[in-house]
């Protein structure tokens, strides 16, 4: 029997193979307009465009939002009712997602208690550690931790064994967290001369807390409660009186009949106001609390947020607070040092966790920093550190502007990261501006061509090479190369900082030049953050514009934002004859049945939640009759949906034209925010776009020195142009700028920069250049040095 032939072709590929490419048609969600494109698994693909273009939309609101849709509708109705709800993303089809794990940059919980070591394993596993090795042993790892309270109790259970017989029972749990403080390392004190004057009698407006007015309920409390005399000046109360006023305990009261409870000011703000996120404040209200409310260390814990005996215990020398205090590489290295083979998997899931920090450029963290203080690309790679170690693999990773706070010489690390994430077999998309992540792609999605309306389409798919020969926007300005300038402005004054030591700055001297555009630069970690918004003299008159949230629901929009509103609403009632509260979605104007918000939302029980565009208003979310209200041919719903520079035109000039709303629209035009439109919810917005929206708010600021905290943030190659043009204005028009900055053009374009340096963490705060970007390339004696030269070519 003859034997069959040998052949060496390979075998056919398996039909579960064949499934290597994520197919978008159709997509149509916020400004695209139905996109089609083909994402090939298992590489990486960077998404690019200028800001607006779209790509948030397709990568974040498009594919990941339908594969956790798609995920959570696989869990059982009872847990559904727990999570939040999502609608289809408008696409036709969605073809060979995988799950998505979303990296983005929202800022990590505002709260005290959360801590870089709480938002990762770090914590609980160096509590474990210490609960088995700490020496005195004090208790389990409950007993380690500043989150939880010690709690005894003691009563007495009956037992019934022919006689009747109780049995004395005791309750106890050991927890780590400090009685005075309650783990928030901080006390309040308050300055009594903000809470009132001490001048006047309360029925004379003595207090000066917002909300405390003498002619509602609190006039009443006061005359009624009999604890004071409220006709008397504060300055002569007793000092029974003035304990009263402001320290009393809860005390049931009647006035005029009804049952209240009176209670000392100063528990009541605390519980009014010092419990929330000042960032979700009323602006008058965080005025009052920075004013009237002091911050210091907790003396009892000194900072450590621990008690006594969670202080006590130690290991080798070192207590769990002194292994939080510690910058996270030299924890590493202790960690490295402890030998117990009883705790060896322990010690090497926590050994890797700490190296994943100092891989990743966080090294100069420590566990205990607040998770809230944190920039967007801190908090963006503290996220990246839970998937690094994961065993997870053929899952997609979305990555929003990764490199986002990153020095040149940190993007290197980070590129590995991203290649080491997709050779594990992971899909990885990167919504990305900087040229040096673009050259690592496998492939790349170009969208555009303009912002807003003006994009949303493909402009170009395919390798780096093909979009460097493209005629697209990205493709031209991707060797775009800032050059020196020739001559720089001279400074008018300077700003003094002297002896500035907040975190881990070492007792820095420098004087700031005003009058001219100054780049703070330094690797992540090096203090740049610090001196700036941590040193700078209170009273030098300046304008702060960082990249926390603005806080806000679905009804805040950039035209409420920027007082734009008011001037409109004026003008439409003007012009009509009627009051201007009805061209207000959240007052009169509003729509009775989605009550303004454009949307109906229907809440299923166990299912899953529904939002439905209104069908009343058409989400137009104003009632019918007030739309037949117009100014210069538009109605109030027409006049929100404009983009910027389309409203800029109509309020300047003809029937509408409206100088104070002109003048905020001119604003926001100039800081590159022509394509938003007014009504649009500000939950929507980007970091960057958030950034330059407050900036365009300060912008009408009294201030003479403006401190920018990376404005180049979500900006697109062909952005930061413009951006440097309006800094450019700002300098010109006589005003200082001072910005943090990683991006090469911004530091060319400087006339001064401080290098701060030379590492990160105890490696850093220190200045190690303070001259023009000139002689920075010249002397090529830092990091950044070394890095500007190369990008400018010298």
């Amino acid at each position: 029997m003859s034997k069959a032939p040998k052949t060496d072709a390979p075998p056919a590929p398996h039909i579960a193979d064949s499934h290597d490419l994520i197919r978008v048609h159709g997509a149509r969600e916020n400004n695209l307009k139905d996109v089609s494109v083909e994402i090939p698994k298992r590489r990486l693909t960077v998404f690019t465009g200028v800001s607006g273009s779209g790509k948030s939309s397709l990568v974040f609101d498009t594919i990941a939002a339908e594969s956790q849709r798609l995920i959570n509708e696989t869990y059982s109705a009872f847990v559904q009712g727990f999570m939040p709800t999502t609608a289809r993303p408008e696409v036709d089809v969605l073809d060979g997602l995988t799950t998505v794990i979303s990296v983005d940059q929202q800022r990590m919980g505002a709260d005290p208690r959360s801590t870089v070591g709480t938002a990762t394993d770090a914590n609980a596993m160096l509590r474990i550690l210490f609960s088995r090795l700490g020496d005195p042993h004090i208790g389990p790892p409950s007993a380690y931790s500043f989150n939880t309270a010690s709690v005894r109790a003691s009563g007495a259970i009956t037992v019934e064994r022919g006689a009747k017989k109780a049995v004395k029972a005791t309750y106890e749990k050991t927890g780590g967290m400090c009685p005075r403080c309650e783990g928030r390392g901080s006390v309040t004190d308050f300055d009594l001369t903000q809470l009132y004057d001490a001048g006047k009698s309360l029925n004379e407006g003595a207090l000066t807390i917002p909300g405390y007015s003498v002619d509602g309920w609190y006039g009443r409390i006061f005359s009624g409660c009999g604890f004071f005399d409220p006709d008397k000046p504060i300055r002569e109360f007793t000092e029974r009186e003035l304990h009263d006023l402001l320290h009393k305990e809860p005390t049931k009261i009647k006035v005029e009949g009804i049952n209240l409870t009176y209670e000392g000011l100063i528990p009541k703000i605390q519980k009014s106001f010092l419990t929330k996120d000042k960032e979700a404040m009323q602006p008058h209200i965080r005025a009052f609390v920075e004013r009237a409310v002091t911050f210091t260390t907790c003396p009892e814990c000194d900072g450590t947020r621990l008690s006594a005996g969670a202080r006590s215990s130690k290991i080798k020398g070192i207590s769990i607070a002194d292994a939080c205090a510690m910058e996270i590489r030299d924890l590493a290295a202790w960690v490295r040092g402890i030998d117990e083979p009883s705790v060896a998997p322990l010690l090497t899931a926590l050994q890797n966790t700490l190296d994943s920090f100092v891989e990743i450029g966080l090294g100069y963290l420590s566990l205990e920093r607040p998770a809230g203080t944190l920039s967007g690309g801190e908090a963006q790679r503290v996220k990246m550190i839970r998937h690094l170690g994961s065993s997870l693999t053929d899952v997609t990773y979305v990555f929003d502007e990764p490199t986002s706070g990153l020095h040149p010489h940190d993007i290197q690390r980070m590129n590995e990261l991203l290649l080491r994430l997709r050779d594990k077999g992971n899909t990885v998309l990167v919504v990305e501006h900087k040229p040096e992540v673009i050259a690592i792609a496998d492939h790349v999605v170009d969208l555009g061509p303009g912002a807003g309306t003006a994009g949303g389409a493909v402009c170009f798919e395919g390798t780096v090479a093909g979009l460097r020969a493209s005629d697209t926007v990205t493709g031209r300005h991707l060797d775009d190369r800032a050059s020196l300038k020739e001559t720089v402005r001279e400074p008018t004054g300077v700003l003094e900082i002297r002896g500035a030591t907040a975190n881990n700055l070492r007792g820095v001297d420098v004087d700031i030049p005003l009058g001219v555009l100054v780049a703070v630069t330094g690797v992540a970690g090096s203090g740049k953050s610090s001196l700036l918004h941590g040193s700078i003299p209170a009273d030098a008159g300046v304008v702060s514009v960082d990249q926390a949230p603005i806080r806000g629901s679905r009804r805040s929009n950039p035209a409420t934002y920027t007082g734009l509103l008011d001037p409109i609403r004026k003008a439409f009632a003007k012009a009509n004859g009627v009051k201007p509260a009805l061209f207000s979605a959240n007052s009169e104007g509003a729509c009775p049945a989605c009550n303004g918000a454009g949307v109906v939302y229907t809440d299923l029980a166990m299912m899953a939640g529904v939002a439905t565009t209104c069908e009343d208003c058409e989400g137009r979310r104003f009632e019918a009759s007030v739309l037949e209200y117009r100014l210069g041919g538009r109605d109030i719903s027409e006049v929100l949906a404009m983009p910027v520079t389309e409203a800029e035109e109509f309020f300047g000039a003809g029937e509408a034209r409206t100088p104070a709303a002109h003048k905020i629209l001119t604003r926001l035009a100039d800081v590159g925010l022509g394509y938003l439109t007014l009504g649009q919810p500000l939950t929507t917005l980007s970091g960057g776009e958030r950034q330059r929206l407050k900036l365009a708010t300060h912008m009408a600021d009294k201030g003479g020195v403006y401190v920018l905290d990376e404005p180049t943030t979500g900006l697109h190659l062909a952005d930061v142009e413009n951006l440097l043009g309006l800094l450019d204005r700002i300098v010109d028009s006589g005003k200082s700028v001072i910005v943090i900055e990683h991006h090469q053009a911004v530091m060319a374009h400087a006339d001064w920069i401080v290098d701060l340096g030379p590492g990160a963490g105890h490696d850093g705060g220190r200045i190690v250049f303070e001259g023009t970007p000139a002689d920075l390339v010249a002397a090529r004696s830092t990091l950044t040095g070394e890095h500007l030269a190369a990008y400018v070519g010298a």
